[in-house]
């Protein structure tokens, strides 16, 4: 029994140990991404790991104005924004139902969702980008928003499915006795007590549309409806005729980097909170 106990602690320290070096190195490597930002290109070709001598601010105001970052900040806000909420709002009454109606039929839609996510995106390419041409959706925030609702739809009714699996049929049968209908029950009862899975699902949908480069530069072509990860990969190849600005394209790497950042600090708190005030509710 000592030596299991003595071979769990030596694992439990090793497994935390690495988890700790892995942190360190993230850390290390979004702290060079931003110091790199504030170089320019000149300096960082002489010394790719050095202290910015005089801090470049201005390769924010390139990227931001020239690169076009600004306008794609703004589309990429849009775009994951609006898929995020219409997926969820579409997501939760499917998956509410799927989770409370046993049968066969709801098994069986359950594990179609599943099945969908195996589906590779780049399968979809080609179809997608001649459906949404003949409604003439291409170019376009509608058009790219539909495509992100439709590929989140597996993976949300999922997890949907099994958070509200979890929750206590007692809640529900207390709101009926009290002359609440299906509707009502769902609306007042369910879904605050589902906040912390609701806001789970909409940060992975963010996120994921957030960083979404394939379908974005299928269907995107003019300046003006680029996303942040295409708006990036644009800069890089139109500099590579004129010599690339290195100082500048981290600066959009860190325009990319820091509100992902910021919402992986905020989101594990606010998901804890939103789980336990919707039970004590």
């Amino acid at each position: 029994m000592r030596r299991r106990t003595t071979a769990a602690g030596l694992a439990n320290r090793i497994g935390t140990t690495a988890v700790w070096l892995v942190v360190a190195a993230d850390l290390l490597l979004v702290l060079w991404i931003l110091l790199t930002s504030l170089r320019s290109g000149p300096d960082i070709l002489r010394n790719g790991f050095g202290l910015p001598t005089s801090p470049q601010s201005g390769n924010y105001t390139t990227a931001l104005d020239q690169g076009g970052f600004a306008r794609a900040a703004l589309n990429s806000v849009i775009t994951g924004g609006c898929s995020s909420l219409v997926a969820v709002a579409l997501a939760a009454p499917c998956a509410y139902a799927l989770a409370r109606r046993r049968s066969r039929t709801s098994s069986a839609l359950t594990m179609t969702f599943a099945m969908g996510l195996g589906v590779p995106g780049q399968v979809l390419v080609v179809p997608l980008f001649v459906g949404l041409s003949r409604i003439g959706l291409t170019d376009s925030d509608l058009g790219l928003t539909l495509v992100y609702v439709g590929l989140a739809m597996p993976f949300t009714v999922f997890l949907l499915t099994g958070f509200f699996s979890g929750i206590p049929g007692v809640l529900e049968e207390a709101a009926v006795l009290d002359g609440a209908g299906p509707v009502r029950t769902f609306v007042q009862v369910v879904l605050p007590v589902a906040r912390g899975g609701l806001i789970t699902a909409f940060l992975l949908q963010f996120i994921a549309a957030w960083n979404e480069t394939l379908f974005a530069l299928v269907l995107t072509n003019s300046q003006d409806r680029l996303t942040l990860p295409v708006a990036l990969a644009s800069f890089v190849a139109a500099q590579q005729f004129n010599g690339l600005d290195y100082g500048t394209m981290f600066a959009g790497v860190c325009i990319i980097l820091a509100p992902m950042i910021a919402l992986f600090s905020w989101a594990g708190t606010r998901i804890i909170q939103g789980m336990t005030v919707g039970i004590g509710k």
